[in-house]
């Protein structure tokens, strides 16, 4: 049983879940927002932006690469300890991001960033499960989906509007003040955990799942520029090759870094299968909906920025319900019934027209963003049901890599549609029937996920505070 190091007296999980979500908000808002900056950027460096995707790559990279640490990291130092150390690194690296006299100096930034990234996310949903009532991880674990909904939509609104009136180098200011807030409210609020048995990191199952993920990811982003097919081919198998020697290498360790045995457990199984294919609509949206108004309505990124914000203000209305009804009509009947309302939404909205009326594309899209909320309030908590609290940590980073594996598989399978359906169509600027196909084509994934749903037990949910069957 794994009980705080220092007696405290009991804290409020919500106050607990907010913090953790400021927190998490600052990095996913940060990530998405530089994106909007890339052109000022170069301009300011005098070097062609199209050289700046490495300023993405090596945050994504390092984010792949360390989320399978998290785990072992918090179990040896303490989750308090180490989440405040991540906040003050992405801090640091935020500030040299800032004053980089060179691109160079902000791409190795850029890499620290996100091995700060890697820590923050993992361990601030085990800080929350852990503080929670197992009858409250629906209404605890609602806070901790929102910076992965509103960071892509919010950011680069936000990273416009600082480009244009303040300048780019405020994109990685505005972190200092929000995360030194973060720090002193972790510091009052959160408790210090540790495993009373800590295993040794298991260096080799790190170096063959990082190489892995790493190479896997750059496939699929390969896969979406031209002329780069035979480049995306070698990543993804080399990427595979070495996906499967960590699967063998995990068989015989006691305690491999990225724990195949957990899938072993029913519902953390399902529950990882169904919320994968789910993330690949949540992944895409972000990046279809806002190209789609700017290049297909001729809309500014700012415009376009406001519209699909809808989404953003559909997920912060989900928190307030779902706990009651997922009680109410239990997580298996609810999520058969609200995946398919979620994969329908976003279908529609790659119907979006000119003629259409706003309050129509608005409305779908707020609905759209209520049932995707939902649903991953429903995936996030089944995932850890069956979890005993020993083996939390393992089955946190499990599930955090693939969350994030996923999510950007979402974005590459989106780019590969639209850009396979403007080459069929002998186009260099895509049209509404190209995002209608590439919007179909995620959706269509998404929903195969009602076969997983159908396979949860009608008790589903019950022990955290869903209805017993």
């Amino acid at each position: 049983m794994i009980a705080p190091a220092a007696a405290r007296p009991p804290r409020n999980y919500r106050i607990i879940a907010v913090v953790a979500a400021l927190a998490l908000t600052m990095e996913t808002i940060d990530a998405t927002a530089l994106v909007s900056a890339l052109p000022t950027i170069a301009r300011d460096f005098g070097v062609p932006a199209t050289n700046l995707s490495a300023l993405i790559t090596a945050y994504l990279l390092s984010l792949a690469i360390f989320i399978p640490l998290s785990g072992r990291l918090a179990d040896r130092f303490g989750s308090r300890t180490v989440f405040q150390a991540a906040i003050l690194l992405f801090m640091a690296s935020s500030l040299v991001c800032a004053a980089a006299p060179s691109i160079d100096g902000m791409i190795a930034a850029r890499f620290v960033q996100g091995m700060a990234g890697a820590m923050m996310n993992p361990i601030a949903r085990l800080v929350v499960l852990r503080s929670a009532p197992r009858h409250q991880m629906v209404s605890a674990n609602s806070w901790l989906i929102l910076p992965s909904t509103l960071g892509p939509i919010l950011g680069p609104p936000l990273g416009g509007f600082l480009v244009t009136y303040v300048g780019w180098r405020w994109i990685f200011y505005i972190n200092l003040p929000i995360g030194l807030a973060a720090v002193m409210l972790v510091s009052l609020l959160f408790d210090q955990h540790r495993a009373p048995h800590r295993a040794r990191l298991d260096l080799a199952g790190f170096m063959l799942s990082s190489l892995s993920i790493a190479l896997l990811l750059f496939g699929l982003q390969a896969a979406t520029r031209d002329g780069e097919a035979a480049l995306a081919a070698m990543l993804l198998l080399v990427g595979a090759t070495f996906g499967a020697a960590y699967l063998r290498h995990a068989r015989t360790r006691e305690h491999p870094i990225l724990d195949m045995r957990l899938l072993g457990l029913r519902q953390f199984r399902l529950s990882l299968v169904g919320g994968s294919l789910t993330r690949i609509t949540q992944g895409a949206q972000p990046y279809l909906l806002p190209l789609m108004f700017q290049l297909g309505f001729g809309m500014s990124a700012a415009a376009a920025g406001t519209i699909v914000l809808a989404t953003a203000a559909g997920a912060l209305v989900t928190k307030l319900f779902a706990a009651p009804v997922l009680k109410r009509a239990g997580f298996r009947t609810a999520l058969l019934v609200n995946g398919v309302l979620a994969s329908a939404g976003y279908a529609a909205a790659g119907l979006f027209r000119p003629g259409w009326p706003w309050g129509s594309m608005v409305a779908i899209l707020f609905v759209s963003g209520v049932a995707m909320s939902f649903q991953f309030s429903a995936y996030n908590v089944l995932v850890y049901e069956e979890i005993p609290p020993e083996r939390m940590s393992a089955a946190t980073s499990f599930h955090t890599t693939f969350q994030q594996l996923l999510l950007s598989v979402g974005v590459s399978l989106a780019a590969v549609v639209l850009h396979g359906a403007m080459t069929a169509g002998g186009r260099r600027i895509p049209a509404f029937g190209d995002f209608t196909i590439a919007f179909a084509v995620v959706c269509a994934i998404s929903a195969t996920a009602t076969v997983v749903n159908w396979r949860f037990p009608s008790g589903a949910g019950a022990k955290i505070g869903g209805r017993d069957a």
